[in-house]
């Protein structure tokens, strides 16, 4: 085969990929369904990328920059255009920001031509990732992301860094302007805008910890409101949904993408965290919070709302699933994205309808075995006419 051969035929199965049709499975709970393909995958990665596709300076055709995982992806829909900001990462750990689009948000994904060249603030980050997109009503779109540096007060510990929230904000994902970190007493990881002014401040879903890894203190989603974004200072911060004792969120939790606005509320998607034997175990679950104060909690569904499924169990960091990206359609319908496993990410359909049924009418989390019990024997007997 000449080379000009084994290029056409990457190009060609590269293509079948894109190009794959994806269906809605068949099995669903009502509140969602999903979908049967990923609908991105290291694979999906353009393979000007990857490869050097010149036979004089790679006669044999190797793969120069290997991709290992796509996933966490922030999204939006921008002038009719599906789009996700994708957290791509490298063989070498090092993750990097792409952009792809889709014409239904359901399959065809493609990356745009480069991926997004960030503009550094401060010290240069050893690593960056699970931008969150919010559409604020001060007319920018704004990406907050977490921001990974080296602890130079552990020099000798090669693992020891530190988590900041970065911001950057753009009009079109083409051109990026970057703002300074966001300062805190404590590290930040999974920062979210708001998208409304609350009190003529901007407002942010935070989670405080004390350290990278370790949550410490830090007592779940915080709510925080800061003059500007321009440069954002965290001082008053509460936290508005807690960690629970043997919840699916005892661990830590952390907020998803931006809440979307409904006429009963505020709807929100946050990821859990507890131990399990295979390590940690991340799932996704929702809440409710009011529209006169997006702060103040009204409904919390009891346990998981997705968690992993079949193949999703697999991956770089099994036993995950994590979303900060979800798109509102004209009509009600509503696109989550997640990502499985730190390796690729997935969509399930549901709408705002139901999703705020299953918020309000979901019992919430007794806490309790007896509590469960209860609340079962209840249902019980409604059914039966009792």
């Amino acid at each position: 085969m000449t080379f000009e051969e084994k290029v056409e035929l990457l190009r060609k199965r590269h293509e079948e990929l894109l190009a794959r049709p994806n269906s809605p499975v068949e099995e669903s709970n009502g509140v969602y369904r999903r979908y049967s393909n990923p609908v991105l995958t290291a694979a999906h990665v353009p393979l000007e990328w990857r490869y050097d596709l010149s036979q004089q300076s790679n006669p044999l055709l190797l793969e120069r920059i290997g991709i290992n995982a796509a996933f966490n992806a922030g999204a939006i829909l921008l002038d009719g255009r599906h789009l996700m900001v994708v957290r791509v990462e490298g063989v070498d750990r090092k993750s990097f920001f792409a952009v792809a689009e889709s014409a239904d948000g359901i399959s065809g994904w493609r990356f745009w031509d480069y991926p997004i060249t960030l503009p550094e603030w401060g010290e240069p980050a050893t690593n960056v990732y699970d931008m969150r997109l919010t559409r604020h009503e001060d007319g920018w779109i704004y990406g907050i992301f977490c921001v990974e540096r080296k602890d130079h007060t552990a020099e000798d510990d090669l693992s020891a860094a530190t988590a900041a929230a970065g911001v950057v904000r753009t009009r079109d994902l083409k051109t990026w302007e970057r703002l300074p970190d966001i300062r805190s007493a404590s590290q930040q990881r999974n920062v979210v805008l708001h998208p409304e002014f609350v009190d003529g401040k901007y407002a942010l879903y935070t989670r405080p910890a004390d350290g990278f890894i370790d949550t410490g203190s830090g007592g779940g989603i915080g709510w925080a409101l800061v003059d500007d974004m321009e440069n954002a200072v965290i001082g008053d911060e509460k936290i508005i949904n807690t960690r629970r004792y043997h919840t699916i969120k005892e661990t830590k939790n952390g907020e998803g993408p931006h809440p979307i606005k409904t006429p009963q509320g505020w709807l929100h998607l946050a990821h859990g965290v507890r131990n399990c034997a295979w390590g940690l175990r991340y799932v996704l679950y929702m809440y409710m919070t009011a529209l006169d104060d997006p702060s103040r909690v009204t409904a919390e569904p009891g346990g998981y709302f997705l968690a992993p499924q079949g193949d999703e169990f697999i991956g770089d960091v099994g036993n995950v699933v994590f979303s900060n990206g979800w798109i509102v359609e004209p009509d009600g319908r509503v696109l989550i994205y997640y990502a499985s496993s730190d390796t690729r990410m997935h969509v399930a359909e549901s709408s705002v309808e139901r999703l705020v049924d299953y918020c309000l009418n979901t019992p919430a989390d007794g806490l309790t075995t007896g509590a469960s019990v209860r609340t079962i024997v209840e249902m019980i007997d409604k059914n039966r006419g009792k």
